[in-house]
């Protein structure tokens, strides 16, 4: 029997990004919510001098080639080696790769070769990257950024211009100039390449992210949004504009092959798409998760994930996950966008809101109702998993970075449960109403007692981090052993409930030792938030975990007590 039911042939032989081989858990009840997810979100995209599509994860940390006929991807630069997070990347003449690697701050180039050489760790935020000839120009994601021209055979970085309000995806129009959003602003500008006074060219763009002229000579800018909209602007000829709306949340960047056909990435849920001028679309790679980090479920039994990016559901029916009755010829089931929620990590149902936590500092709390977002809290350190005391009615948060649990109330007051821990990365409540938290660090879980102080509850642990209580058994994420514990509230007698799970990196990437990624936080901006598998127990008393490696959620049935 295979472990993962539910998904027909070609579902199966879909490519996951934690093991090509389609290795599963263990666990006999374990059932994908929806179909892995090949990219770690799709950003920057350029065609190759091969022909193929190349584009870059940045929260992979990787960059794939993508065949467009068939979908599969092929490793070009794989996680764990000099680049970090690759954000944007170009082709120069000679076929060199040049890669924006964004939260480290550096410049790479790629050699036809496969070698790689630093060109400049002199830019703040890289992102936008494009080559003219054999020139090399780059842009900073950050209020106040600089366009820069860099010389991979060496010398000072020339700068072309400051004062763009967040750089993005720039490219070569026909007349020359390097055309760039500013993202804060809303507006399109250019400049000589050799410099000169720059010139806005479009003013009120919705969000713009990337600036792409199609073979025509027609400019295309994407926005960011969750519409997926697209601005056509006709500046050389008749200066018309034209609004393309997609429904694809979260554009990224865009290319044109030789036939004048468009390819779109999303920041927020990866994948490859062709975007006709109508804005009707194909499918190349599939959307998915970019985690899934923290998750949830309500009493209605829907299941949230928080997905660094935005909150979303897994696909409307298991049925439609896996191609169901679709026919070959019919679009992979994609995961459900709610909302786009920049940073969203920790979440927690309570009746018709959904409360998250961002690793870069915040609490907020979403009212699906009327779409709004309050902010609870903010300015702590790394706060990740997030639970509803059924007492008080709080938030109760781990903030990881601090050592510390957190409780919130009505009025957003914040007070201090717990002090003095490791690394606290989840939270969970059992039906008495006593308060659990997974410590990562200490390899620990420990129960909070009303005189403050913390009992253990399970230690010897491999980097515990999701929580869930289903009646009086306590599950816990060992993500260092990629397995399910199970510990008896009652008992104390503990068990493996599932192994092998799909969590954290894939088991033939490069390891990364903690305190050598990439920064939290970069010249202000937000960075690379770490790794969070998350665990949830729904109503019927399954339990839901969030597999990160390969972008997916699982549902499975605990064998109960033993």
């Amino acid at each position: 029997m295979s472990a993962v039911h539910g998904e027909d042939e070609r579902a199966a032989g879909r490519p996951s990004r934690y093991d090509v081989t389609g290795r599963r858990g263990t666990h006999p009840s374990a059932e994908r919510l929806s179909p892995a997810n090949p990219l770690w979100g799709s950003n920057g995209i350029a065609f190759g001098p091969d022909g193929r599509l190349y584009v870059a994860e940045f929260l992979g940390g990787r960059i794939s080639a993508v065949d467009l006929d068939g979908g599969e991807l092929d490793v070009v630069v794989p996680a764990g080696g000099p680049v970090r997070s690759p954000d944007d990347l170009a082709f120069g003449a000679d076929g060199s790769m040049y890669i924006a690697d964004l939260v480290p701050g550096r410049v790479w180039r790629r050699s036809p070769r496969g070698e790689y050489t630093l060109v400049s760790d002199e830019v703040k935020n890289p992102n936008g990257i494009t080559c003219i000839g054999d020139r090399l120009f780059v842009n900073e994601m950050k209020p106040d950024g600089r366009l820069l021209e860099l010389f991979p055979d060496g010398g000072a970085p020339a700068v072309l211009t400051a004062g763009l309000a967040m750089g993005n995806a720039m490219q070569r129009g026909p007349d020359g100039c390097l055309y760039y959003p500013h993202m804060i602003s809303e507006q399109i500008w250019r400049i000589p390449p050799d410099g000169g006074e720059p010139e806005m060219v479009a003013d009120q763009v919705d969000r713009p992210v990337a600036v792409r002229f199609d073979r025509g000579g027609v400019l295309h800018v994407l926005s960011l949004g969750p519409e997926g909209r697209v601005t056509r602007i006709d500046l050389h000829g008749t200066g018309s504009r034209t609004l393309v709306t997609s429904g694809l949340a979260g554009l990224d960047n865009a290319a044109f092959d030789a036939e004048n056909r468009m390819f779109v990435s999303s920041y927020a849920s990866g994948g490859i798409t062709e975007m006709h001028p109508d804005g009707r679309t194909r499918v190349i790679v599939p959307r998915g998760f970019d985690g899934p980090y923290g998750v949830t479920v309500d009493l209605g039994g829907t299941v949230y994930a928080a997905d660094h990016y935005r909150v979303a559901s897994p696909p409307a029916s298991s049925e439609a996950s896996f191609g169901g009755d679709g026919g070959a010829d019919a679009e992979p089931a994609e995961p459900v966008s709610h909302v786009l929620a920049p940073f969203a990590h920790g979440i927690a149902a309570d009746g018709g809101l959904l409360h998250l936590t961002s690793q870069f500092g915040d609490v907020r709390t979403y009212d699906p109702r009327d779409g709004s977002m309050r902010k609870r809290s903010g300015g702590l350190d790394r706060p990740m998993g997030i639970a509803v005391d059924p007492a008080a009615g709080s938030l109760v948060v781990a903030e990881a970075g601090g050592g510390r649990v957190l409780a919130v109330d009505g009025s957003d007051r914040v007070t201090v449960l717990a002090e003095g821990l490791g690394r606290p990365v989840d939270v969970a409540f059992d039906a008495a109403g006593r308060c659990y938290v997974s410590d990562e660090q200490a390899g620990a879980v420990l129960r909070l007692e009303e005189d403050a102080t913390a009992a253990v509850v399970a230690e010897c642990l491999g980097a515990p981090q999701g929580l869930a209580v289903v009646g009086d058994v306590l599950y816990v994420v060992e993500t260092a052993h990629r397995s399910l514990r199970a510990v008896s509230l009652v008992t104390a007698a503990s068990w493996t409930e599932a192994e092998d799970l799909p969590v954290g990196p894939s088991p033939d990437a490069v390891p990364v030792p903690p305190d050598a990624g990439p920064a939290l936080f970069a010249h202000g901006l937000p960075g690379l938030a770490g790794r969070f598998t998350g665990l949830a127990s729904a109503p019927d008393g399954s339990l839901v975990l969030s597999a990160d490696g390969e972008g997916t959620l699982l549902r499975l049935i605990p064998s109960g007590p033993r």
